[in-house]
């Protein structure tokens, strides 16, 4: 469906178990496409801690949904809650911010991000101005 074979305008994958390596797949097909305007992908394990606070960190996973952000011009909605992305994710979250245009709502609650990664984001807001809804 991220290929536009079947395409979608929304599309949840939240709770699905996905990891990082799940994410740079999604990461690859949502840089080109045109038609998702929705994306949830909250509850998974985007960098490989799950809801018990287990697993090994990585930060490759939400660095490629982050960079891909930079090239899409059409996702608007995006929901990344719950996926312990911590401080390093937030702020490649917030590089994206930096660069994307049509972004309009941000869920990444639940992350624990920290001051640091806080701190990314409420910088990276000062320059963007297109995102009206943001969940911390």
């Amino acid at each position: 469906k991220l290929r536009g074979t079947d395409p979608v305008a929304s599309l949840d994958l939240s709770e699905k178990g996905l990891g990082p390596a799940s994410a740079i797949v999604i990461a690859s097909l949502i840089a080109g496409n045109a038609v998702l305007t929705n994306l949830n992908l909250k509850g998974n394990q985007l960098c490989g801690i799950d809801n018990y606070c287990e697993g090994t960190y990585s930060a490759a996973g939400i660095t490629a949904l982050a960079e891909a952000l930079k090239f899409n011009g059409v996702l608007t909605s995006l929901n990344v809650g719950g996926n312990y992305l911590g401080p390093t994710g937030a702020t490649a979250v917030a590089e994206a911010l930096r660069g994307n245009e049509v972004l309009t709502e941000l869920n990444i609650s639940n992350n624990e991000i920290g001051s640091e990664g806080a701190a990314a984001i409420g910088e990276a807001l000062r320059g963007n101005k297109v995102l009206t809804e943001l969940n911390i």
